[in-house]
């Protein structure tokens, strides 16, 4: 068994991948649509997913605009952000619901930052854990010549360190974003 440097590759761009979808999930002071993934509504005994039920429009910068498909479902999905950890008070019309994401206070800003650096050091500790399951398996690979396995750790570790240099320039950008006023 050798091997595939693109398969290593493939693996940590998948941590990167991951910590962009964990970070969009942390709100910046301003609307964004993918805040609401995570919430399921109780649609006819079923939890389905908000986005399937209504459309999400952002009309201001910190505005969300939630209109359901479906007139009936209204008190449902108010219910499920109610019930979201979001933090975020729906505003129901009778025709759609109206999400204000409030502006964002210096220490909730801190707060937010010290989140996104927490899920950059989990990113990293994936990063990491997936170098060491290839360099167990080459080890384990008794038929690699020792100059080959030698090649082959060092462009494992590069791939690493290339992986975490990109960790570390989602969160910059991310911190970023969040300390904008």
């Amino acid at each position: 068994m050798t091997i595939n440097l693109k398969e290593v590759k493939e693996r940590m761009s998948k941590v990167s991948k991951a910590l962009q979808n964990d970070l969009t999930n942390i709100r910046a002071g301003r609307a964004n649509p993918s805040i609401l993934n995570k919430v399921q509504v109780e649609y006819y005994g079923a939890p389905t997913p908000l986005n399937q039920l209504a459309s999400i429009q952002v009309p201001e910068a910190r505005v969300l605009l939630i209109t359901p498909y479906d007139k009936t479902s209204l008190k449902a999905i108010e219910q499920a952000i109610f019930a979201s950890d979001l933090g975020l008070t729906p505003q129901n019309d009778g025709v759609a619901i109206r999400l204000i994401i409030p502006l964002l206070t210096e220490d909730s800003r801190k707060e937010l930052v010290k989140q996104v650096k927490a899920e950059a050091e989990k990113a990293k500790v994936a990063a990491r854990n997936t170098r060491h399951d290839f360099m167990s398996d080459l080890k384990k690979d008794k038929d690699v010549p020792e100059d080959l396995r030698h090649k082959t750790e060092d462009d494992i570790q590069k791939a690493t360190d290339d992986e975490i240099k990109e960790l570390d320039q989602i969160a910059v950008n991310k911190e970023k974003e969040l300390m904008e006023i």
